[in-house]
Protein backbone atom coordinates (compact mmCIF):
# COMPACT_ATOMS: atom_id res chain seq x y z
CA UNK A 1 0.00 0.00 0.00
CA UNK A 2 1.51 3.29 -1.04
CA UNK A 3 -1.23 5.67 -0.12
CA UNK A 4 -3.60 6.12 2.55
CA UNK A 5 -7.05 8.03 2.26
CA UNK A 6 -7.03 12.01 4.14
CA UNK A 7 -10.32 13.17 4.69
CA UNK A 8 -11.33 16.74 5.96
CA UNK A 9 -14.89 17.51 7.04
CA UNK A 10 -16.00 21.16 8.47
CA UNK A 11 -19.50 22.23 10.07
CA UNK A 12 -21.00 25.81 11.23
CA UNK A 13 -20.82 25.41 14.97
CA UNK A 14 -24.58 27.37 15.92
CA UNK A 15 -22.76 28.81 18.48
CA UNK A 16 -19.07 28.78 20.62
CA UNK A 17 -18.28 25.85 21.96
CA UNK A 18 -18.25 27.24 25.63
CA UNK A 19 -21.86 27.81 25.11
CA UNK A 20 -25.04 25.32 26.03
CA UNK A 21 -26.28 24.14 22.79
CA UNK A 22 -22.89 22.70 22.00
CA UNK A 23 -22.71 21.13 25.44
CA UNK A 24 -23.61 17.29 23.88
CA UNK A 25 -21.14 17.78 21.19
CA UNK A 26 -18.36 19.40 23.16
CA UNK A 27 -18.75 16.83 25.84
CA UNK A 28 -18.75 13.76 24.06
CA UNK A 29 -15.74 14.89 21.38
CA UNK A 30 -12.81 13.42 23.07
CA UNK A 31 -14.31 9.80 23.25
CA UNK A 32 -15.70 9.68 19.70
CA UNK A 33 -12.02 11.05 18.42
CA UNK A 34 -10.03 8.37 21.06
CA UNK A 35 -12.77 5.67 19.23
CA UNK A 36 -12.07 6.97 16.11
CA UNK A 37 -8.21 6.12 16.88
CA UNK A 38 -8.72 3.04 18.11
CA UNK A 39 -10.59 1.86 14.73
CA UNK A 40 -8.88 -0.56 12.42
CA UNK A 41 -7.21 1.47 9.21
CA UNK A 42 -7.25 4.59 11.10
CA UNK A 43 -3.62 6.14 10.55
CA UNK A 44 -3.35 9.51 11.82
CA UNK A 45 -5.86 12.96 13.35
CA UNK A 46 -4.88 16.62 13.59
CA UNK A 47 -4.68 17.50 16.47
CA UNK A 48 -3.82 20.93 17.96
CA UNK A 49 -4.49 19.68 21.45
CA UNK A 50 -6.83 21.81 22.41
CA UNK A 51 -9.11 22.04 25.45
CA UNK A 52 -11.55 20.25 23.60
CA UNK A 53 -10.03 17.15 22.82
CA UNK A 54 -9.69 17.56 19.21
CA UNK A 55 -8.18 20.65 16.42
CA UNK A 56 -11.59 22.73 17.29
CA UNK A 57 -9.14 25.72 17.81
CA UNK A 58 -7.73 25.09 14.32
CA UNK A 59 -9.68 28.31 12.11
CA UNK A 60 -10.21 27.08 8.70
CA UNK A 61 -11.34 29.28 5.35
CA UNK A 62 -10.34 32.45 7.94
CA UNK A 63 -13.76 31.90 9.69
CA UNK A 64 -14.08 31.48 13.62
CA UNK A 65 -17.69 29.75 12.72
CA UNK A 66 -16.42 26.73 11.25
CA UNK A 67 -14.68 23.73 12.69
CA UNK A 68 -12.80 20.81 10.74
CA UNK A 69 -11.90 17.78 11.30
CA UNK A 70 -8.83 15.83 9.54
CA UNK A 71 -7.77 11.88 9.29
CA UNK A 72 -5.76 9.91 7.41
CA UNK A 73 -7.11 6.08 6.83
CA UNK A 74 -5.95 3.32 5.40
CA UNK A 75 -8.67 3.12 3.02
CA UNK A 76 -12.26 4.29 1.90
CA UNK A 77 -13.84 0.91 3.82
CA UNK A 78 -11.46 2.02 7.09
CA UNK A 79 -13.29 5.54 7.30
CA UNK A 80 -16.95 4.07 6.51
CA UNK A 81 -16.52 1.68 8.72
CA UNK A 82 -15.52 3.82 11.48
CA UNK A 83 -18.36 6.85 10.73
CA UNK A 84 -21.14 4.30 9.56
CA UNK A 85 -21.03 1.62 12.09
CA UNK A 86 -19.78 2.77 15.05
CA UNK A 87 -21.29 5.09 17.93
CA UNK A 88 -19.99 7.98 15.71
CA UNK A 89 -23.21 7.89 13.40
CA UNK A 90 -25.25 8.35 16.58
CA UNK A 91 -23.37 11.78 16.69
CA UNK A 92 -23.65 12.47 12.91
CA UNK A 93 -27.51 12.03 12.79
CA UNK A 94 -27.70 14.29 15.87
CA UNK A 95 -25.13 17.24 13.90
CA UNK A 96 -28.43 19.75 13.23
CA UNK A 97 -28.50 20.38 17.07
CA UNK A 98 -24.87 21.53 16.94
CA UNK A 99 -24.33 22.75 13.07
CA UNK A 100 -25.98 24.58 10.32
CA UNK A 101 -26.22 23.41 7.06
CA UNK A 102 -23.42 24.75 4.71
CA UNK A 103 -25.03 24.67 0.96
CA UNK A 104 -21.49 23.79 0.00
CA UNK A 105 -19.92 20.61 -0.44
CA UNK A 106 -18.20 20.57 3.24
CA UNK A 107 -16.34 16.91 3.12
CA UNK A 108 -13.27 15.92 0.90
CA UNK A 109 -11.49 13.33 0.33
CA UNK A 110 -8.13 12.09 -1.54
CA UNK A 111 -5.17 9.96 -1.72
CA UNK A 112 -2.00 10.90 0.23
CA UNK A 113 1.39 8.93 0.45
CA UNK A 114 1.74 6.60 3.37
CA UNK A 115 3.29 8.92 6.06
CA UNK A 116 2.32 12.38 4.67
CA UNK A 117 0.01 14.32 7.30
CA UNK A 118 -2.19 16.66 5.60
CA UNK A 119 -2.13 20.63 6.51
CA UNK A 120 -5.17 22.96 6.55
CA UNK A 121 -4.06 25.06 3.73
CA UNK A 122 -4.23 21.19 1.66
CA UNK A 123 -7.22 20.65 2.96
CA UNK A 124 -8.71 23.67 2.41
CA UNK A 125 -7.33 23.61 -1.23
CA UNK A 126 -8.59 20.12 -1.90
CA UNK A 127 -12.15 21.28 -0.58
CA UNK A 128 -12.33 24.28 -3.01
CA UNK A 129 -11.25 22.36 -5.75
CA UNK A 130 -14.11 19.41 -5.36
CA UNK A 131 -16.19 22.58 -4.53
CA UNK A 132 -15.30 24.19 -8.26
CA UNK A 133 -15.06 21.12 -10.42
CA UNK A 134 -17.09 18.51 -8.43
CA UNK A 135 -15.67 15.11 -7.78
CA UNK A 136 -12.20 13.91 -9.81
CA UNK A 137 -9.00 12.29 -8.58
CA UNK A 138 -7.69 15.38 -6.60
CA UNK A 139 -10.69 15.79 -4.33
CA UNK A 140 -13.59 13.39 -4.32
CA UNK A 141 -16.57 12.27 -1.70
CA UNK A 142 -16.98 8.95 -0.24
CA UNK A 143 -20.07 8.30 -2.60
CA UNK A 144 -17.92 9.43 -5.67
CA UNK A 145 -14.70 7.96 -4.75
CA UNK A 146 -11.36 7.44 -6.88
CA UNK A 147 -9.24 4.62 -6.79
CA UNK A 148 -5.65 5.24 -5.34
CA UNK A 149 -2.94 5.88 -7.82
CA UNK A 150 -0.76 3.23 -9.09
CA UNK A 151 2.77 3.32 -8.74
CA UNK A 152 3.09 4.30 -12.08
CA UNK A 153 1.26 6.97 -12.54
CA UNK A 154 3.36 9.89 -12.85
CA UNK A 155 2.48 13.09 -11.34
CA UNK A 156 -0.32 11.54 -9.42
CA UNK A 157 0.19 13.59 -6.16
CA UNK A 158 0.63 17.13 -7.53
CA UNK A 159 -1.49 19.62 -7.85
CA UNK A 160 -3.60 19.97 -11.32
CA UNK A 161 -3.91 23.72 -12.30
CA UNK A 162 -6.98 25.33 -12.95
Amino acid sequence: MEHHLAQVNIARMRAPLDEEIMAGFVNNLDRINTLGTQQPGFVWIMSEGDEHGGNTDVEFFGDPTLISNITVWESLDALNDFVLRTEHVDFLRRRREWFLPIEQEHLACWWVPVGHEPTVAEAEERLLHLRTHGPTEHAFTPRQPFPAPSSHAVGADTVPAD
